[in-house]
């Protein structure tokens, strides 16, 4: 079974009957009609499958139905087009499926307080033996209808490393994307339910939403940040300052953490557009009570600089680059 709204992947079974859901009548296809709209055609493989879906995409609206079945039983479907990219994909769709993912860990840093660990960001790899990009992930994932499926996913390979790795005391700040959490409620109970499972601390949680993704519902964002506060969890805005950087937003959203891009980090120490920035973010969140976060230093001066303004936290290469064990020197050693 297929469903876009709570994590459950689509089955390519590989042999089976292709389903396909419209109006038209595709007899001419060589398809059987099933009722109720539905039309189907047996097949022997995956090969066997992508060319009787690519003969009809020629003539027919990618955006239809489509089911693979290994019995004559339709239920609900997915596009045409996804199922066209899970099958020209299968390698990366098997990695999403199985959760064959891991996750790396960045360590953030307190400058107001000798620069001691703070926390790790968790960020998304695939295995060693799967030389895929996190980037690639998740664009194949948005183009097969899976990217709810690789977000919770993603949030897995986290709490994992979390229970693993990182003691408690120490934040572990993992991504997430709001677009995948319909409905905030239902989505995020098996989130939740690893947490317990583990007997993790929910404080020691910070949910971040990525810097990829561009919000436009701000109110579906404050329902999904609220449900993870009300479990005990922090939560973080990433990349402020692309949309994030105004009072009336912030105050809305009310998150924990706000975390500065890189791009108005690097050459901080320099630039004085990037000066003028830094000092109006950190107006607003000293009189919001809002942690800031420096990422992308990568440089000595850059640091201290952050440090001079009252930046609490950062994470960078000058710090410390990710890695799959959480091992942190101090910035003087580095």
């Amino acid at each position: 079974m297929y469903c876009n709204q709570c994590g459950i992947s689509f089955l390519l079974h590989e042999k089976g009957y292709l389903y396909i859901n419209t109006t038209e009548n595709l007899s001419a296809y060589k398809l059987e009609p099933h009722g109720d709209g539905w039309w189907y055609i047996p097949y022997d493989n995956h090969q066997e499958l992508l060319e009787r879906i690519q003969l009809l995409t020629k003539a027919q609206d990618q955006s239809l139905s489509a089911l693979c079945l290994k019995r004559k039983i339709p239920s609900a479907g997915i596009p045409l087009k996804s199922l066209i990219i899970q099958l020209q994909n299968k390698n990366t769709i098997s990695i999403i499926q199985s959760g064959e993912l891991i996750s790396f860990l960045q360590p953030i840093i307190d400058l107001q307080k000798d620069d001691q660990l703070f926390g790790y960001e968790s960020l998304l790899r695939t295995k060693e033996d799967n030389d895929i990009s996190p980037g690639a992930l998740f664009s194949t994932a948005a183009k097969a209808g899976m990217l709810s499926l690789l977000d919770q996913r993603a949030r897995e390979a986290a709490i994992r490393a979390k229970n693993l790795f990182i003691p408690k005391g120490v934040k572990s700040f993992i991504n997430f994307l709001p677009s995948t959490i319909y409905n905030p409620d239902f989505c995020l109970q098996h989130t939740f339910h690893l947490v317990n499972k583990y007997a993790i601390d929910p404080a020691d949680l910070v949910f971040e939403v990525v810097e990829s993704e561009q919000i436009e519902d701000m109110g579906h964002l404050k329902k999904v940040l609220q449900t993870y506060k009300r479990e005990g969890m922090k939560v973080a805005l990433d990349d402020v300052g692309a949309g994030y950087s105004t009072l009336e937003v912030l105050k809305m959203l009310d998150p924990d953490f706000v975390k500065i891009d890189r791009q108005f980090i690097q050459f901080c120490d320099q630039e004085s557009r990037k000066q003028q920035f830094l000092g109006e973010v950190m107006e607003l969140a000293n009189e919001l009570d809002i942690t800031v976060l420096a990422e992308g230093i990568e440089r000595k001066e850059e640091l201290e600089y952050c440090r001079s303004l009252g930046v609490q936290l950062a994470q960078g290469f000058f710090i410390g680059k990710p890695s799959p064990n959480p091992v942190y020197k101090t910035v003087s050693a580095n």
